[in-house]
């Protein structure tokens, strides 16, 4: 069944630019395009109910508020930790990733290293800032099943933070020796 205009359970390929006060952040370009399953919250809120009912080869901009996009800016989502309990060779601005109680990961960003310290910052690095899309919705097609069951389209993993190649070994474990 051919799909004309972006709905709920439809895969879309998007190409975009991203800036925030003036300054790019990201672009995806028609050739290495953004590919998302509608409906599924793979993208900020905004940009997904700007996209609702748009067609293939429809261009637009919307600007949108830090709620509807990566959130408000909460300073209870910083941590100070004891430098002994992060590895070594961390600078400022650097993504860590770590895991919690729940063996959940989290991302997290360097913002301070002292000497006894290191101030990690949970929040996302746009998460109170305005932010601009430029887009250009390219394909659109009926999700699978499949797609339909993971949340995401094929292939979409990567972009989504879904690591399929997550290795324990790539981070040290303070119980092995």
């Amino acid at each position: 069944m051919a799909v004309n205009k972006i709905a709920k359970g439809v895969v879309v390929s998007i190409a975009y630019r991203l800036t925030s006060e003036g300054v790019e952040i990201e672009e995806t370009s028609a050739d290495d395009p953004l590919e998302y399953l509608h409906g599924a919250g793979n993208i900020v809120p905004g940009l997904e109910t700007a996209l609702e009912g748009k067609k293939a080869g429809e261009t637009f901009t919307v600007t949108l508020q830090p709620a509807d996009a990566y959130g408000e800016y909460d300073e209870e989502d910083v941590e100070v930790v004891a430098r002994e309990d992060v590895p070594d060779g961390l600078e400022v601005g650097m993504e860590v990733l770590l895991e919690d109680e729940d063996g959940e990961l989290m991302e997290a960003y360097v913002t301070a290293i002292n000497d006894d310290s290191v101030v990690l910052d949970f929040n996302d690095p746009l998460a109170g800032k305005v932010v601009t899309y430029e887009v250009e919705v390219l394909e659109l097609r009926e999700a699978d099943e499949e797609e339909m069951e993971q949340g995401y389209p094929h292939g979409a993993a990567d972009f989504f933070d879904y690591d399929d190649d997550y290795d324990d070994d790539d981070y040290e474990d303070e119980d092995e020796e």
